[in-house]
């Protein structure tokens, strides 16, 4: 079992006098920069002025300075850029102002574990990860509750790493619900794992396919929509709220039958041999090293890949469908044509 942190265990304190620097504000980086600086601590933001998420900083009341400057200043840094990026950031900004006693923190440890940035022995290496996307983080933090985090030590040349990086956890909110000790090769491992096997590769692959084969059968694309897509966030929000279980006590007898005796048909023990090769490539550094080149490569496979994803025909009669829902902001409706020429994003940005 994981030890876990709870409030009593931090020293909110820890951080007091020293001034946050954090690098980034997309999801991650807004909600930690704000729950941060209402927990009464110093926070600027590292960021180009110019860039557009710069003049939102501004709007929300936090400090801009640029990155090598506020690199400079800080005394804990906090990096939410992407993870394609981190390397080339962490080098021109970061790496020159990192001197001894600093902190250095991340909330994903792609760059750390797979040895695309190596700090210097002199500094404290942390993780603080949320276990939420930025938006929660945030409301979540205003409500008055926390979103859980997991915390990892990387390097602890201060000998009170774990205290400031826990002290961070409180400075979000995180501690409110509950800090998870971890390390920074698991949290990488399985959150990649996560990702492509379950979470987002896995779970739209098998959306795509239920689509396909009714449609494919003669039924009508919408309905097709409805059900294995549309009501797959009913079905989530009851496993959110009492695990398995309890999603199975919401659904009816015949629902219930039907998971039971065919679930494993679907995803069946081929499917999890397939996972461990993709747990594998993960685990040997594989699948880091590809993503890496990509990127060298200037993203052409994985623009391309997205833009094929784009045409798939659950995109478009979704779009469609969604335009009935009254219920749902205008901006969140679109999709396919809305996401076009996105630069490439981390979760964790």
């Amino acid at each position: 079992m994981a030890t876990v942190f709870y409030q009593n265990d931090a020293n909110p304190s820890a951080l007091k006098g020293k001034t946050i620097a954090v690098f980034g504000y997309g999801s991650q980086g807004h909600a930690q920069a704000q729950n941060l600086r209402d927990s009464g601590l110093d926070v600027i933001i590292g960021l180009d002025p110019d860039r557009g998420s710069a003049t939102q900083a501004r709007a929300d009341g936090m400090t801009v300075v640029a990155p090598a400057e506020a690199a400079k200043r800080a005394d804990y840094i906090q990096i939410l850029t992407p993870d394609e990026t981190q390397a080339d950031f962490y080098a021109s900004a970061i790496k020159p102002h990192l001197t001894k006693g600093k902190i250095l923190g991340f909330s994903h440890g792609f760059s750390i574990h797979f040895k695309a940035i190596e700090p210097p022995k002199d500094v404290d290496v942390v993780m603080i990860a949320p276990k939420g996307p930025g938006h929660l983080v945030r409301r979540v933090y205003a409500q008055g509750g926390g979103v859980p985090a997991l915390l990892a030590i990387h390097q602890d040349a201060s000998g009170r790493a774990h205290e400031y990086a826990l002290c961070y956890g409180h400075g979000i909110g995180s501690t409110r619900a509950g800090v998870l000790q971890t390390t920074f090769k698991e949290e990488t491992e399985s959150d990649l794992f996560g990702e492509q096997a379950v979470l987002c590769g896995g779970l739209t692959s098998l959306i795509k396919k239920g689509f396909e084969t009714l449609v494919e059968a003669g039924y009508a694309p919408e309905i097709a929509y409805f059900e294995c897509c549309h009501e797959m966030k009913l079905i989530v929000d009851l496993i959110y709220e009492g695990g398995l279980s309890r999603m199975r006590y919401s659904i009816s007898n015949t629902a219930e039958y039907g998971d039971l005796t065919r679930g494993d048909v679907v995803v069946d023990d081929k499917a999890k041999a397939e996972m461990k090769k993709i747990l594998a490539r993960i685990q040997d550094g594989s699948f880091a090293k590809e993503w890496i080149e990509e990127n060298k490569k200037g993203g052409k496979n994985f623009a391309a890949l997205r833009e094929k994803e784009k045409q798939h025909p659950i995109e478009k009669v979704g779009e469609q469908l969604r335009a009935m829902m009254s219920w749902l902001p205008a901006e969140k409706k679109k999709t396919s044509e809305a996401a076009k020429g996105a630069a490439p994003r981390a979760v964790n940005a």
